[in-house]
């Protein structure tokens, strides 16, 4: 049997030659932290391990998968700082961490996400400001950082987001709730779905 045989046999796993590119262990009740070493499967695409009991941090070492796209901890009790290493993910479209309880700053790092389509943050713990840096974000489409603790202005930035199909930023009560002109020019035509 051929490894690449051999790796087809493994349960909700996939390879692409001999190197694991898919794993999804997704509604497994699975529990404790996420291991480090998972930074080292250097041709995963997509890691999807949302819908668990995980806990503790997200493991900086996620940010050396130079090859993933999607990325769903969704729905898990993970706490503590989004790792700003995750900005070094270039090929990632999909970020889904919301449903957990991290806290902290947005990490400007994520602005240099060039291929990132949809960046759910909503319903953590996350404090600070909204950085300037996300605006940068030129293919995202959905960004959700609604029900956190965020505080200072909303950037002028966020209006340079051309792709964008809904922006959701309600339920941060320290939020300044006064709305750039550029952002409520992008938000004016009915198929951009703004909620501050």
């Amino acid at each position: 049997m051929s490894a690449t045989d051999h790796c087809s046999s493994w349960y909700k796993v996939s390879c692409t030659d001999v190197f694991v590119s898919f794993l999804n262990l997704n509604y497994n009740a699975l529990s404790g932290n996420i291991p480090a070493e998972l930074g080292f499967l250097s041709n995963l695409q997509y890691l999807y391990l949302q819908n668990n009991a995980l806990s503790g941090n997200i493991p900086p070492e996620l940010g050396f998968l130079s090859n993933l796209q999607y990325l769903h901890l969704q729905n898990n009790a993970l706490s503590g700082n989004i790792p700003p290493e995750l900005g070094f993910l270039s090929n990632l479209q999909y970020l889904y961490l919301q449903d957990n309880a991290l806290s902290g700053n947005i990490p400007p790092e994520l602005g240099s996400l060039s291929n990132l389509q949809y960046l759910y943050l909503h319903y953590n713990q996350l404090t600070g400001n909204i950085p300037t840096e996300l605006g940068s974000l030129s293919n995202l489409k959905y960004l959700h950082l609604d029900n956190n603790q965020l505080t200072g202005n909303i950037p002028t930035e966020l209006g340079s987001l051309s792709n964008l199909i809904a922006l959701y930023l309600r339920n941060n009560p320290q939020l300044d709730a006064t709305i750039p002109v550029k952002l409520q020019t992008l938000c004016a035509p009915s198929t951009v779905f703004c909620f501050f």
